[in-house]
């Protein structure tokens, strides 16, 4: 008979994404895990598979919550450029608050490139974010805020592109001015 967890998984997906996060996946070792989670490698193993398997459970968990808050935010936007702008220019105070950090997606777009199933997982939840953008541009162009020559579904695509490419540039260290800028270059496609 198998025995109950002892531990509670969502606060263990939490603090190995955390870990993930700040260190990546390939320096993350597994006695770092154990000792950060609380937890032994047996109990590791047999709730997550592997560490392989922690990593894709914690990417899943930051993806969902990400594109659940951004899809949140865009159904409920009246005002389609004021929630883009604030969208965006929350992401920019993330990175500008910790650009060591960066945004796990990001991380782990650069960092496991080569790894099918993290760049399925990364695929996915961009697919998610594009379609939550095209589907409130439709919204807010049904309404009169985008003229009616505008494709949302393009400039969905291009605010997707836009925002990893935002990620990147904060953790690149960009400064406010540059990514307050970029942020209102890149909404200028609205008008």
């Amino acid at each position: 008979m198998a025995r109950p967890r002892e531990f509670d998984t969502d606060q263990v997906l939490e603090r190995a994404m955390d870990l993930f996060w700040r260190q990546g996946y390939n320096a993350t070792s597994l006695p770092q895990l154990t000792t950060e989670l609380g937890i032994g490698s047996g109990s590791l193993y047999g709730a997550f598979g592997s560490k392989e398997g922690l990593y894709a459970q914690a990417l899943k968990h930051y993806c969902d919550d990400q594109a659940a808050s951004l899809v949140e935010r865009l159904d409920s936007a009246s005002d389609i450029r004021a929630a883009l702008r604030e969208t965006l220019l929350a992401m920019a105070e993330a990175d500008l608050a910790d650009p060591e950090r960066g945004c796990l997606l990001v991380n782990a777009a650069t960092e496991r490139a080569s790894h099918e199933g993290t760049v399925e997982r990364v695929k996915s939840t961009m697919a998610t974010v594009e379609s939550a953008l095209a589907g409130a541009l439709q919204r807010a162009q049904v309404r009169g805020e985008l003229p009616a020559e505008k494709r949302p579904a393009d400039l969905a695509r291009f605010l997707t592109t836009f925002i990893q490419g935002m990620r990147v540039m904060g953790k690149a260290h960009a400064d406010r001015e540059f990514l307050e800028g970029a942020v209102s270059g890149a909404l200028k496609v609205l008008d």
